[in-house]
Parts: structure tokens; C-alpha cells; sequence
């Protein structure tokens, strides 16, 4: 489909049994540029295994993935790794900064990965921590932020290396509700730059402050506004 960032088609995830498990059933999905997304269900619904796939962490046992038009099931690993650090940005409920590393080491880190020239990834880096807010806490240790200062981190770490789609599993699951507002309105900005947004939630209110709902349960994708 022209102008689609993201396409699911006809996927199915199996997991071998027995019993054989299917988290996944015919899953049709299109994420458009600039779509602002969240996917809610309850647990066992398939919502970690979508969000493996979107990532290229996982692949389809059964359709195709697009993504920016590139069939990904016809990648080697080192195709998907590649074109996951350079398309793909991910938030975490855990955030998974790494602890002997300094908030700005954080942030360079996935330019590694990416292809970012060497002399841009300093300035860059500085950039995305001005952009969250974080830019007075250059060589602290994570240990020392606050949750909402760490997810703030996270987030400027998944954006450092431009990507088309951010993925943000349970974002805001260790976060207070005044945070959780902070970081909701932080995404909602970026994605008011044109990042294609999907947020992974068992939270109704972050999940309605998308422009597109989707419910997930025993596997299957169902759209609900």
C-alpha cells in the first residue's frame, strides 16, 4: 500500500506445543507515517509478541511484514539488525539504561548501530537530551534519576538516531500518574514531528490519548476507533 510505514499482512506467530500456541491469527495492520497508535489487551493477548514483530525481534511464522516497503521476511539477521537500528526506536516500561554508563553514554550508544557518522553522533546526542529535558544531567548514572527522569532518557535514547517508528511497550508502567502525563506529552510531541507512533498498553487513559485504538485479544487484531 503506497504511503504506508508499517504493513501486516495475513501474520500469524506460532509457538510450538504441545499444544501448539497461536499468539498471533491473520493480524492485517497499516501504520501510516505520522500515525499515532496504541494497541491494548489483556495479558496473554498477544500484545509482546505484535510488538517482537514490529521490532524485528521476531518473525512471522505465517504473512509479511513491510516496513517503509521493504519485505523483511526476505532478510538475512544482519539485513533485520540493520535496518532496526535505522528505522526503529523502542521505550520500555524498565527503560534498560545501562547502569555503568553515563546518561550522555546512553544516548550515543545506538548510533553505533545505526551508521551515524562520528562526528555528528556528540551533537546529536546533546540534541535529543535538550529535546527531553535532560540535557543538565549530561554525566549522571541512572541510578541516580527518578523514574520519569530515566524514561525521559530512554526516550532521547530512541530518537538519537532519527527513526521512522517508535515502539513504547507499557511506557509508563513504573510511573506516577503527574510522570506518566510528562512522558505521554513528550511522545505526543515527537510524533507531532512525524514520527509513527505505537504504544503498547494496559492503560485505557494513555491508550485514548491516541488518534487510532486498536484491541488485541487471543491473538487477534481488532480496530476500536
Amino acid at each position: 500500500m503506497a504511503g504506508a510505514l508499517v504493513e501486516l499482512r495475513d501474520v500469524t506467530r506460532s509457538f510450538p506445543g504441545p499444544p501448539e500456541v497461536q499468539a498471533l491469527k491473520a493480524v492485517n495492520l497499516t501504520v501510516r507515517a505520522g500515525d499515532y497508535v496504541s494497541v491494548v489487551g489483556p495479558s496473554g493477548s498477544g500484545k509482546s509478541t505484535m510488538l517482537n514483530v514490529l521490532g524485528l525481534v521476531d518473525r512471522p511464522s505465517v504473512g509479511e511484514y513491510l516496513l517503509g516497503g521493504v519485505r523483511t521476511g526476505d532478510l538475512d539477521e544482519a539485513g533485520r539488525s540493520a535496518l532496526r537500528a535505522s528505522r526503529i526506536g523502542f521505550v520500555f516500561q524498565a527503560f534498560h539504561l545501562l547502569p555503568r554508563r553515563t546518561v550522555l553514554e546512553n544516548v550515543l550508544l545506538p548510533m553505533l548501530y545505526s551508521g551515524t557518522p562520528r562526528a555528528q553522533r556528540e551533537e546529536r546526542a546533546l540534541a535529543a537530551l535538550e529535546r527531553v529535558g535532560m540535557s543538565h544531567r549530561l554525566g549522571a548514572s541512572p541510578a541516580t534519576l527518578s523514574g520519569g527522569e530515566r524514561q525521559r532518557v530512554a526516550v532521547a535514547r530512541a530518537v538519537v538516531t532519527r527513526p521512522a517508528l517508535l515502539l513504547a511497550d507499557e511506557p509508563t508502567g513504573n510511573l506516577d500518574e503527574d510522570t506518566t502525563a510528562d512522558v505521554m506529552g513528550l511522545l505526543e510531541e515527537l510524533n507531532g514531528d512525524g514520527i509513527s507512533v505505537v504504544v503498547i498498553t494496559h492503560d485505557a487513559d494513555v491508550a485514548d490519548r491516541a488518534d487510532r485504538a486498536l484491541r488485541i485479544a487471543g491473538g487477534r487484531l481488532s480496530e476500536v476507533r
